[in-house]
C-alpha cells in the first residue's frame, strides 16, 4: 500500500511539471505571432514600398544643366555650319543644270554655222535654206531649254493688254479688233515662275477717231506713243 507521504510527493511532482508546459506553450504562441507579423511586413514591403527617387544636389543639377546647354549649343552650331555650306553650294552651282542645257544650244548653233558655209557641192540657195532651218531649230531648242528651267515666253498676240506683263509702245486705230487688244508684238516677253522677267513690247488696238476728233484731240492719232510700261 502507498503511504500518505508518497501520494503527496507524486501530487507535488505533477504540479511542478504543469507550469513548465504552460511556459513553453506561451513561447510557441509568441513565436508564431512574431513570424506572422514578419511575413506581413515582408508582403507589405514587396507591394507598397517604392524605390526612393534620386535627389540631386544643387551642384549636380547645375552640372547637368550646363552639360545640356553645351550639347544644345554644339548642335545649333553644327546646323548653322551645314546650312551655310548648303547655301554656298546652291549659290555656286545653282545654274549648273541651266548651263548644261545651254551647251546643247551652243552645239546646235555651231552646227548651223558650219552648214551655212558655202561649198562646191551645194548651191547657194540650198545653203541658205539649211542655214535658216538650223537657226529655227536652235531657237526651238533654246526656248525648250529655258522652259525646263521655269522661264516661259510671253507672246500676247490677240489677247487683252495686261500692264503686269505687257509694255504698250503705241496704239493702232482699227475696227478689226476691240480696243485694248494686242494687235502687234514688237518683242516677246518672258516670265520666270510667276515673276516677270521682261515685259512684252506690244501695239494695242484702239477705236478709230471720229470725224473732227483729230483737231480737238491731237494725241488721239494712230500710232502715238504710250507711257504704259509693265
Amino acid at each position: 500500500m502507498i503511504s500518505d507521504d508518497e501520494m503527496d510527493n507524486e501530487m507535488d511532482n505533477e504540479m511542478d511539471d504543469g507550469p513548465e508546459e504552460s511556459e513553453d506553450f506561451d513561447n510557441d504562441v509568441e513565436d508564431l505571432a512574431n513570424a506572422d507579423n514578419a511575413d506581413q511586413d515582408d508582403e507589405g514591403e514587396n507591394v507598397d514600398i517604392l524605390p526612393e527617387p534620386i535627389v540631386l544636389t544643387p551642384e549636380e543639377q547645375l552640372s547637368e544643366l550646363k552639360d545640356q546647354l553645351l550639347r544644345a549649343l554644339a548642335e545649333t552650331q553644327n546646323v548653322r555650319r551645314r546650312a551655310d555650306r548648303e547655301r554656298a553650294d546652291a549659290s555656286k552651282y545653282a545654274v549648273a543644270n541651266f548651263a548644261r542645257d545651254m551647251l546643247t544650244v551652243a552645239d546646235n548653233l555651231r552646227r548651223t554655222i558650219e552648214s551655212a558655209k558655202p561649198s562646191d557641192d551645194s548651191p547657194g540657195e540650198t545653203a541658205d535654206q539649211a542655214f535658216l532651218e538650223g537657226v529655227e531649230m536652235t531657237e526651238r531648242d533654246l526656248l525648250a531649254s529655258l522652259e525646263r528651267h521655269g522661264i516661259k515666253q510671253i507672246s500676247p498676240m490677240g489677247v487683252k493688254f495686261d500692264h503686269n506683263f505687257h509694255q504698250a509702245m503705241f496704239e493702232v486705230a482699227t475696227t478689226d479688233q476691240d480696243p485694248g487688244i494686242v494687235v502687234q508684238v514688237m518683242q516677246k516677253g518672258f516670265v520666270i515662275g510667276d515673276r516677270l522677267l521682261r515685259p512684252a513690247m506690244v501695239g494695242v488696238a484702239k477705236a478709230p477717231a471720229k470725224p473732227g476728233q483729230d483737231a480737238n484731240n491731237p494725241d488721239g492719232e494712230s500710232g502715238r506713243s504710250l507711257d504704259a510700261e509693265a
